[in-house]
C-alpha cells in the first residue's frame, strides 16, 4: 500500500536516526532481538487494557523493523541468516502483540466497542484477532514460497508495515475492533493476491518454456506395451 516515495524516505530516516548506534558496532540482529523484547512488552501492556499507551509501542517497536535494515546497510553486514532471522521474529512479533490484545479480550466478556455494529464485542474480537494472525502469517508465507520458487512476490495491500499502522492507529483512537476487522479482511486478501500474482508469474515461465522447448526434446508419454491387458485393467 505504501508506494516507493514513502518506503524510501522512512528507510532514510531509519538510517539517519540509527547511524550513531550502528557507528558504534550494535549488529542488526541485535536490534531484532530488541524489536521482539518490546513486542512482549506491547503485549503486556495491551493486555491490562493501556490501548493508548500499547498504540504508542506498536510503533515504536515497528521502528525496529527499519532499524535492522538500514543498520546492515550502514555497515554493509547484510547476510542471508540476518535476513532470515528478522523475518522469521517479525512473525512471533506481530502474533505475540496480537496474542496480548486475545489475553484482554478472552479476560473481558462484558467489553464494549465505539461506534462497532453489533453486538457479543468478545467473540468478534477474539474471532478476529485468530483471522488477523492467519492472514499475517498467510502473507508472509505466499512471500517466501514464491521467493523460494525463484518469484519476487511484494504486491498486495497489506504488508507488514501498512498491518503495523492500522493496528497502532486503531489502539490510539479506540476503534480497535474496527482495525482487526481490516486486518482480518485484507490481509488474507492479500494473501489471496500474492497467489494469483504467482499463478500469473509461473503460468507465464511454463508456457515460455514449453514455446522454447523443441519438440523433438519433449517428453512422449510412455505406454507400456509388455504386459497385455486384462478386462478390468482396462477399465
Amino acid at each position: 500500500m505504501f508506494n516507493k516515495d514513502i518506503q524510501k524516505w522512512a528507510r532514510q530516516f531509519a538510517a539517519q536516526i540509527i547511524r550513531p548506534l550502528a557507528n558504534l558496532g550494535i549488529t542488526p540482529n541485535t536490534f531484532t532481538f530488541i524489536g521482539l523484547f518490546f513486542s512482549v512488552v506491547t503485549a503486556v501492556v495491551i493486555s491490562q487494557g493501556y490501548f493508548v499507551i500499547g498504540g504508542l509501542l506498536v510503533l515504536f517497536t515497528g521502528i525496529f523493523d527499519l532499524f535492522d535494515g538500514a543498520t546492515a546497510r550502514l555497515r554493509n553486514i547484510a547476510t542471508t541468516f540476518g535476513a532470515f532471522l528478522d523475518s522469521t521474529l517479525d512473525r512471533y512479533s506481530e502474533a505475540i502483540i496480537l496474542g496480548g490484545l486475545l489475553f484482554y479480550a478472552l479476560f473481558h466478556p462484558a467489553m464494549q466497542a465505539s461506534l462497532w455494529f453489533t453486538g457479543q464485542t468478545q467473540l468478534w474480537m477474539i474471532m478476529l484477532i485468530y483471522i488477523s494472525i492467519v492472514g499475517s502469517l498467510m502473507v508472509s508465507y505466499t512471500k517466501a514460497r514464491a521467493e523460494g520458487l525463484g518469484i519476487e512476490c511484494k504486491t498486495g495491500l497489506l504488508a507488514r508495515p501498512e498491518r503495523v499502522v492500522i493496528l497502532a492507529a486503531g489502539l490510539l483512537f479506540g476503534l480497535t475492533m474496527w482495525a482487526l476487522l481490516i486486518l482480518a479482511v485484507f490481509s488474507n486478501v492479500t494473501a489471496v493476491e500474492r497467489m494469483f500474482a504467482v499463478y500469473r508469474a509461473t503460468l507465464q515461465a511454463d508456457k515460455k518454456r514449453v514455446e522454447t522447448t523443441p519438440i523433438s526434446r519433449q517428453q512422449p508419454i510412455s505406454i507400456d506395451h509388455t504386459q497385455p491387458s486384462t478386462p478390468e485393467e482396462s477399465l
